[in-house]
């Protein structure tokens, strides 16, 4: 029998070509904007800051050397990406393995402890703050030493929504698949570190730039538990900037530019399981 040909879609008319391109370059202009007026502020002497001028007329890099030579902001920076890494390991080793259990293994109280977690999404950030800084507290977590930094990272340790990202991608793989490695022998935690995981690549790298960002750019947290000038991270070492005798804002511009560049670089490693992850979710929709 023979199959009838698949048909091709339409062409589309350079008209509609334009007008996806225009709108396409309208939206990229709309993002980048920001970016660009921090960069150029940055550029600016103080004389300029609160001028019409877009474009800086006598660029220089003062700004920066206040930022990097008469402050600490190379200390904060260390802190931030201390942090951010190592709570992003974390999520991603506790979530990833709180998703397969949910996904792949029947329990008593499965569906309750998912809905339990899923929950906790509904609360406000800011009623957490008591909660938390009492549990620092009674485990003893010291706020003077380098033990700080246990205390900072302890709320983004682990994380519902990666719980329920990572859940779901789980679901998605034939449990099949599985059972052929158990009869091969393999134990459950090696079926979940050597064929599980590599399924969900795109989910993992997802979660990690969600929490890497999260945690990297996270303020009230650390500016509450945070005692000791040495241990701060970067936005709240930004935000000493700006204070009753006013606001300094090259400095703040500055330290904003050169914050963005870690950023930048988690972005482009994972840009490809990001976007393969956003697919996927898409069709599993």
């Amino acid at each position: 029998m023979t199959s009838l040909p698949t048909p091709r879609p339409a062409p589309r008319s350079p008209a509609l070509k334009v007008l996806l391109y225009v709108a396409l370059f309208a939206g990229a202009a709309l993002t980048l904007f920001p970016f660009a007026w921090m960069l150029l502020t940055s550029l600016k002497p103080f004389a300029e800051l609160f001028t019409l001028g877009f474009l800086p007329q006598a660029p220089t890099t003062d700004n920066y050397a206040q930022v990097l030579q008469k402050t600490e902001y190379v200390r904060w920076f260390l802190n931030s990406l201390l942090v951010a890494g190592l709570s992003t390991l974390s999520v991603l080793f506790f979530d990833s393995l709180a998703g397969y259990t949910l996904a792949k293994f029947d329990f008593p109280g499965k569906n309750l402890i998912f809905i339990l977690i899923l929950a906790t999404l509904m609360i406000p950030t800011e009623m957490l703050i008591l909660p938390w800084y009492v549990s620092v507290v009674h485990l003893h977590l010291s706020l003077n030493t380098p033990g700080a930094y246990l205390s900072i990272m302890f709320p983004g340790l682990m994380s519902a929504f990666g719980v329920f990202l990572m859940r779901q991608f789980f679901e998605s793989l034939p449990n099949d698949l599985l059972e052929a490695a158990r009869i091969d022998g393999m134990g459950e935690f090696a079926i979940f570190r050597r064929v599980a995981l590599p399924l969900v690549r795109p989910a993992l790298a997802s979660l990690a730039i969600f929490t890497f960002l999260g945690n990297y750019n996270s303020f009230l947290w650390p500016l509450v538990v945070i005692q000791k000038p040495e241990f701060r991270t970067l936005p709240v070492g930004v935000a000493l900037f700006s204070g009753e005798a006013g606001t300094q804002w090259g400095l703040i511009m500055a330290a904003s530019s050169l914050a963005v560049i870690p950023v930048l670089i988690v972005f482009a490693m994972f840009q490809k399981q990001i976007i393969e992850g956003i697919v996927l979710t898409g069709m599993k929709g």
